[in-house]
């Protein structure tokens, strides 16, 4: 893995990757708050919204077989969702023969429409914005650098965790562990203890060292000097036209509500 970068960033040189990650992250919070904010009884705007992501997508040279399964992160998410039907009281419909909750039909809907859109807008964002521009950007949009110093230390720490878990499948592997076997799930649940032990272990390593160089429990500043210049009004503009246009289809149909 490359400098600067996480699991979930595409290494490429598009428009959207060297747009300014300070402008990329608040057109992101902009987008999703324009989604939440949509009505679940309007079905067009948030076709428009898909139809936004696909543009930038496009543009970002992000292919669908790429992105798509890491979308499946969202999955938890959807089971509540498929469930909320079946246990939400209020009037009822018959659905191939299955009385199901009208309110929890459109709960559902909620959830997964909004939040399948935000989760597409989230990694977009993540696909074409490298860790190390993260700290920079942060800091620029005014958030506290103790906030920006447990963010950058949690990317970075969640590939070390990975790396261990994998090592330790690998070690049950070796001695005879099935780990598809249902009769292992003992075995399964005792390995993820012991990663939480050494994760708890490890993190109190790090701050000991963090301490015996100096660290006082302030985060410094992590705009570092050789960070990428602050964007100008027009990359504002540019960047933040798919914000806007979201801002634009959530007003309208309120109105058309």
């Amino acid at each position: 893995m490359g400098a600067g970068a996480h699991p979930l960033y595409r290494h490429d040189d598009s428009t959207v990757h060297r747009a300014p990650a300070e402008v990329k992250i608040a057109c992101l919070v902009v987008f999703v708050l324009a989604v939440v904010a949509t009505p679940r009884e309007m079905f067009w705007p948030f076709a428009v919204y898909a139809v936004i992501i696909l543009g930038v997508w496009r543009m970002a040279r992000i292919p669908l077989r790429w992105i798509l399964p890491r979308m499946l992160i969202e999955a938890p998410f959807v089971v509540l969702a498929v469930l909320l039907p079946f246990v939400e009281g209020g009037e009822r419909i018959d659905v191939a023969g299955v009385a199901l909750s009208v309110s929890g039909l459109w709960a559902a809907w909620g959830i997964v429409v909004k939040g399948t859109l935000g989760v597409a807008a989230a990694l977009t964002v993540a696909a074409t914005t490298s860790t190390t521009e993260l700290p920079t950007a942060l800091g620029r949009l005014g958030v506290p650098a103790v906030a920006t110093s447990v963010l950058v230390l949690m990317i970075r720490y969640i590939d070390l965790l990975s790396a261990e878990a994998g090592r330790m499948r690998m070690a049950r592997i070796s001695r005879g562990d099935s780990p598809r076997a249902l009769h292992q799930a003992g075995a399964i649940a005792k390995g993820i203890g012991a990663l939480f032990l050494r994760s708890y272990e490890r993190g109190e390593r790090v701050y000991l060292a963090m301490l015996s160089r100096g660290f006082d429990g302030r985060a410094p500043d992590l705009a570092v000097i050789g960070a990428p210049p602050r964007a100008v009004a027009a990359q504002w503009v540019t960047v933040m036209t798919p914000a806007a246009a979201a801002v634009v289809v959530a007003a309208t149909a309120w109105v058309l509500r």
